[in-house]
Order: structure tokens, then sequence, then C-alpha cells
């Protein structure tokens, strides 16, 4: 049961999209999700961490490319997603600061299931040590539907400190969507505390350059 008040969260989204409409940005304002925890001891206490899908996509804007073996180099080219061939990365030889470039250019990587066990002895550690290990993607997957999952996972992980963050949306989406987005974030976070709702110390929205909102 959330116990978000739908008032407030209404009233406090509708005050944040106002204020990204009164100045003009010349990019897509992301909606971002600030929970501080309380009753948590870091040390003692174990560390949750969890991921899951949000109704929208929260993140359009993310960048994707695909590690492809022939299959799918056409499977990408069809849904003008950008691909990459083993060819492409062996190229790279293994050099760390050419691998760091590549890993930079893109959010997500996906890899045909055919060649990523292949991946780590071409490219070396280095996509893992950036965090950008690609995703398996099988013969049949739909690309686009995989694509768009990943744009609206979000992940909760209690490292060292009681704040959390995310992106939960952006300021085109409609209100709904984001009240929606929200909504199922917060309570996933609660499944995942120890004390559910009790370790909520407070949680707030705000756009990327807006002022924070307070929903709870």
């Amino acid at each position: 049961m959330s116990k978000l008040n739908p008032q407030l969260l209404n009233s406090s989204i509708q005050a944040m999209l106002q204020g990204t409409r009164k100045k003009k940005r010349g990019f897509r304002e992301s909606v971002d999700l600030l929970v501080n925890l309380k009753n948590y001891d870091t040390q003692k206490d174990k560390r949750f961490a969890g991921s899951v899908k949000l109704p929208r996509v929260a993140r359009p804007g993310l960048s994707v490319c695909v590690i492809a073996d022939a299959h799918h180099e056409q499977v990408a080219d069809k849904a003008g997603v950008p691909h990459q061939s083993m060819d492409d990365l062996k190229k790279l030889n293994k050099n760390k600061k050419l691998v760091k470039k590549m890993c930079k250019k893109y959010d997500i990587f996906f890899a045909s299931e055919s060649v990523i066990r292949t991946i780590p002895r071409v490219v070396g550690p280095h996509m893992n040590r950036a965090g950008k290990f690609p995703t398996a993607l099988a013969p049949g997957d739909d690309l686009n539907a995989k694509v768009n999952e990943l744009r609206s996972t979000i992940k909760f992980q209690l490292k060292k400190v009681l704040c959390l963050g995310c992106c939960v949306g952006h300021a085109k989406m409609p209100q709904d969507d984001i009240r929606l987005n929200i909504t199922l974030a917060i309570n996933f976070l609660v499944s995942l505390l120890k004390k559910n709702w009790q370790n909520l110390k407070s949680v707030f929205i705000k756009s990327t350059m807006g002022p924070v909102q307070r929903i709870y």
C-alpha cells in the first residue's frame, strides 16, 4: 500500500513541469527521484540492490550499440540502431584508451549470444570495468523491445550513504506517466527496505535544472 499523498504528488509534478516550461532549454530535462533513508546502518545492515522496469520509458535518450553477428547486423540496420562487428572490436587491439572511448560513446551495449563470450578476449577487461559489458541478445529477441526495456529500467543500490537517486522520466512526458513511474519506483524501493516505509525519511523530485519538490 503506497503512503504517497496523491494530491501532493500531483501538485509537485505540476509545479516541476511548469518550471521547465518557463525557461526553454536546449536539451530534454530529466525527472530525477531523490530519496533519503533513516534508521539504517550501512556498516552493519545488509546492503540492498534491485532493478525494476517502469511502466513508461524513462530515458529515451540513452544511446545504444549492438556488437553484432551477421544476423543482428541486419536486425540493427532495420531498427536504425548503431552496431559494430567483432572485426571492428579487433581493430581496437585491446588498447585501453580506444576501448574507453568506445564505451563513452554509448550508454548501453548489446551483444549477439554467438559472440558475447569472446568479447573479453578481444577487448580485454575494460568494458567490464567501465560498467558497460553488453546484455546478451538471442536470435529471436525483439531489439526495439529490449532497448525500450533497458531505457525503462532503474536500479536502487545502497552503498555507504543514506541518499539514493535515479531518473524516473523526462519533462516532455505526460504528467500521468511521470506519476505512474514515480509511484512504482517508490513502492519498489520500499519493498527492498528492511522496515519498508519506516526507513523512508524524505523523498523529492526535480527536473535537471529545476528546484526540488518534496513529495514525502
